[in-house]
């Protein structure tokens, strides 16, 4: 693969469709819409490269009624989008699709599409990857282990520990913890583990953020933050000495906070990011505030990856029900990144 030119100043970025008989290539169906709001706010300017079949995409634009054109994509000599038209690097499918109509044949695709949007990140053709919704069920069908985008991209890139962050505007919430059962939480959240947590968010805000201190607002993990030990300790034997540790160091951390009243006007004004102890103790709050607008963005990486937030929507695939918002957000949210990477 050759190093793209550059002198058009702007990103480029490759972009997965994800599960192929979902919404994802219903969303590159819409790139052009992205395109030309993009050229009306030029800080939001990138070279998109979709990742994915040629064929199976302009098949769901028919069927979705939507023109588009499509030019062939060369790693070898990688040229800037014209307006209004998508560049795809193709890849073969194994198995033909219908929408809504998973097929385990067609993960070693999905899995391919991955890996060559992670390879052209390595190698300086792409400056970040934007991932649409995979089927983890589907390609773990097909005898491949696959817990999810996050796990698979550190695996690739030999990263021993990555932070999901989902940002919209306003609000950017990181976890301790992700895909775990309730019961499992406390046990996973050690002094070590969160210590690694912290000392990344806060690294990744400065890099890839442009944040110069970042302010941390840190959730306690039991109800009022353990009410001084009353409601369990973990409070008191592991949070609250990670974050007195972290802060004398230099980083700027708050905690740990009932995450009750963390969400709430007296705090985020003052938060460039809260880390929620698990999934669903901060994430119905973002996703309330930003339906439609929410971007998962994985720390952590030597490389940039934002995606939608949000599943493969299989039972309105190829109907034109799918908003795109969430595919904007996150090809946005990847161009400011790259920008401030390159500085």
């Amino acid at each position: 693969m050759s190093k793209r030119d550059s002198s058009n100043n702007r990103p480029w970025l490759a972009i997965t469709p994800g599960e192929p008989a979902g919404i994802g290539p219903d969303l590159i169906a819409d790139l052009p819409l992205a395109q030309d709001e993009a050229e009306a706010s030029p800080s939001a300017c990138a070279n998109l490269v979709v990742i994915g079949n040629a064929e199976l995409i302009q098949q769901r634009c028919q069927t979705l009624g939507r023109a588009i054109t499509l030019v062939p994509f060369d790693p070898e000599d990688p040229q800037p989008h014209l307006p209004g038209h998508v560049q795809v690097w193709d890849q073969p499918l194994a198995a033909a699709v219908s929408p809504g109509v998973t097929n385990p044949e067609n993960a070693s695709y999905v899995i391919n599409c991955l890996d060559r949007a992670i390879e052209g990140c390595q190698s300086g053709l792409f400056d970040g990857l934007i991932t649409g919704p995979v089927h983890k069920g589907v390609i773990n069908q097909a005898g491949m282990a696959f817990t999810g985008h996050t796990e698979y991209l550190a695996q690739q890139t030999d990263t021993e520990q990555v932070v999901m962050m989902l940002a919209t505007e306003g609000l950017r919430v990181a976890l301790a913890t992700t895909h775990l059962p309730l019961r499992d939480v406390p046990d996973a959240i050690t002094q070590a583990s969160l210590s690694k947590t912290l000392t990344i968010v806060d690294a990744e805000l400065r890099r890839k953020f442009g944040i110069q201190q970042p302010r941390i607002k840190v959730c306690g993990l039991n109800p009022h933050a353990g009410e001084g030990g009353y409601l369990g300790r973990e409070e008191i034997d592991v949070i609250i000495p990670v974050l007195e540790h972290l802060n004398a160091q230099g980083l700027n951390l708050d905690g740990p906070l009932p995450a009750d009243t963390t969400f709430t006007p007296n705090h985020l004004p003052e938060a460039d990011a809260v880390v929620a102890m698990y999934h669903d103790q901060g994430l119905p709050v973002l996703k309330h505030i930003g339906f439609h607008r929410a971007v998962n963005i994985t720390l952590g990486l030597p490389i940039i990856r934002t995606s939608v937030d949000h599943g493969t929507a299989l039972n309105i695939a190829g109907s034109g029900q799918a908003h795109p918002g969430g595919l904007f957000e996150a090809i946005r949210q990847a161009v400011a990144m790259a920008r401030t990477c390159a500085k």
